[in-house]
């Protein structure tokens, strides 16, 4: 019977192996490895595989010479941390691999900085796209590690980092264990023209709120505001909703289903004489439009905290009302302010599901309100290693509708 597949963790280098680990390696009949980790055992009288593309043909040649004798193969950090181990099991099968784990990048770099890491998440920007992965993650998390690779490098990260509404401790770290090894602190005095020595790992620990980069405006980027997870009115869409309000300047405007209070906030700037009630029924939520409030220095908006409809009996009739999120209750909510608004008022309604879209135009069609209709498709450019390509935000259903006069 072939005996199994040892996936032995390098660490960081051959520092880290262990007896038993340099017993298995001398014992093998084959090793199995890439160059770097082939190149510590120039002495080894096994027969030797560098790992190359298609791994593929490395996944043939190990199972072909497992019945050659011991089969060892050598992977960074730890085998089962986005190394091969996966994939030996998945074609082998758990009863045909052994595998040792030993220290990561991610556990290596935390110790270096002397920072606990049981709360910290990891984003893998190696060898994939995943700056969307990046963003959720530092909205969510306070320490992150972060894998690059040479395009995916840190200076893509510090982009990130820059446009996010934090401020930032960022620190990378080159050829963890290695003679060459060096840490440095990314931040404004950072010569971004150096390049970067692989591999390398990035840490970011999240500081203070970040102040706006400027005042508030039309169009007022999205990162500018406090928000959850990305939800918020995309600015493109903010600017069209706004104009399909066609607020006057002493206008009473509700901004109902709040979220982070971008749509309402902005409003503002188009409301001298006016006013903007905003109801929201999350409490996380109020509070963000609490901070975005004070950091855009609004003095005529104010929050609610209730579930709608409830909540609206005590607010003056408005002129204006922007319905961003009424849950399953939009039915009710839009009976409960048709009701209220001032004549020749406008109502506007933003949806992305087909479903809000035919019962919106259905209940204020049926009030006698004149609907019509925006679908915004909006495209923003992302930059890649080599140019510029444009991912598509969620097309957004605009319903705009007028009440008649009394």
């Amino acid at each position: 019977m072939n005996e199994p597949v040892h996936v032995i963790g390098m660490g960081l280098g051959p520092a880290d192996l262990t007896a038993s680990h340099l017993a298995l390696i001398e014992r093998a009949a084959v090793l199995v490895g890439g160059k770097r980790h082939l190149s510590y055992f120039k002495d080894a009288k096994a027969l030797k595989k560098e790992i190359s593309s298609p791994v593929s043909g490395v996944l043939d040649f190990v199972e072909q010479y497992m019945a050659e004798g011991l089969v060892v193969v050598l992977a960074s950090g730890d085998p089962l941390f986005f190394g091969i181990g996966k994939t030996l099991i998945t074609r082998l099968g758990p009863d045909k691999v052994i595998i040792h784990p030993n220290v990561t990048s991610m556990a290596a770099a935390f110790a270096r900085l002397k920072l606990p890491w049981q709360d910290a998440a990891w984003v893998s920007l190696h060898g994939r796209d995943n700056m969307p992965a990046l963003a959720r993650a530092m909205d969510d998390k306070d320490l992150l590690c972060v894998l690059t690779d040479p395009e995916n490098d840190p200076l893509a990260v510090k982009k990130q980092v820059d446009a996010h509404n934090y401020a930032w401790q960022m620190w990378v770290l080159e050829n963890l264990g290695a003679p060459e090894e060096k840490i440095f602190s990314m931040d404004e005095h950072t010569d971004l023209e150096r390049g970067f020595s692989q591999p390398n790992v990035v840490v970011l620990q999240k500081g203070e709120l970040a102040a706006p980069s400027g005042p508030l405006r039309p169009g007022t980027p999205d990162n500018w505001f406090v928000h959850e997870k990305g939800l918020i009115t995309k600015a493109p869409v903010r600017v069209l909703s706004l104009a399909a309000l066609a607020l006057s300047p002493d206008n009473t405007l509700w901004d109902l289903g709040a979220g982070s209070g971008s749509v309402g906030i902005e409003a503002t700037l188009f409301l001298p004489d006016g006013f903007v009630y905003a109801v929201e029924k999350n409490q996380g939520r109020v509070e963000q439009i609490k901070v975005n409030v004070e950091r855009f220095k609004v003095k005529n908006l104010s929050v609610t905290q209730a579930e709608l409809p409830d909540g609206l009996g005590k607010l003056p009739a408005p002129d204006r009302v922007f319905i961003g999120g009424s849950g399953k209750h939009l039915d009710q909510v839009l009976d409960a302010v048709a009701t209220v608004l001032n004549p020749e008022g406008r109502i506007v309604v933003n949806t992305v599901l087909i479903e809000t879209l035919h019962l919106a135009v259905s209940v204020l069609e049926k009030k006698g309100f004149d609907v019509s209709l925006t679908q915004a498709q909006i495209s923003q450019s992302r930059n890649m290693p080599w140019g510029r390509r444009m991912e598509a935000l969620n097309p957004v259903w605009i319903i705009a509708a007028e009440k008649g006069k009394v």
